[in-house]
């Protein structure tokens, strides 16, 4: 829902004070592109591209500005991935793949980034380092990043935890007895 690829059947979602639900398709869409991030579990970048291209995917698509690619470039310098600009996607490894996606994923700042699994395919150096620039991005552009993980330890100090055990939710890491009681 708060990916706005699915409508809620009853409620509102709200988000950065608009509410979506009364957006038409070609609105949500819009917004979408704009105001969300999306880092998939597997890269899903396009083969016929190169890396450059794949992150510039969505300025293109809401329009290109004058630092789209300074922007891009400096995301996948952040990422690691300075040297691999113009390989084509299907040319770089698993990992620079989902680096590259991450860029992707940030590329128009947006309010929301949506994160499945956005370590998953990576060593552990490399993905500190991609812990690090999703928590700096946070707190510098005032970013709130929902992050599906099932290494909780390797994010470290977050804002709010909140835990999924056989379909329940519950905040903090571990359900309590008196919620499981319950």
């Amino acid at each position: 829902m708060i990916g706005l690829l699915d409508r809620p059947t009853n409620g509102k979602i709200f988000i950065d004070g608009t509410d979506t639900t009364k957006l038409n398709d070609n609105q949500i869409s819009s917004f979408r592109n704009k105001k969300l991030g999306f880092i998939f579990q597997f890269s899903n970048l396009l083969t016929d591209l190169s890396v450059l291209e794949n992150v510039l995917l969505p300025r293109q698509i809401g329009g290109t500005n004058k630092t789209a690619e300074k922007d891009a470039r400096d995301l996948l310098k952040a990422v690691g991935l300075e040297d691999q600009i113009s390989k084509p996607a299907n040319k770089i490894s698993g990992g620079q793949a989902q680096r590259a996606a991450i860029a992707r994923g940030l590329i128009n700042n947006p309010s929301i980034v949506l994160a499945d699994e956005p370590t998953g395919n990576l060593d552990s150096v490399t993905s500190d380092t991609i812990v690090h620039l999703m928590k700096s991005m946070a707190k510098r552009l005032n970013q709130t990043f929902i992050i599906v993980t099932h290494d909780r330890q390797h994010f470290g100090d977050v804002d709010k935890v909140i835990t999924i055990k056989d379909g329940k939710a519950f905040e903090g890491d571990q359900p309590s007895m008196e919620v499981l009681a319950k």
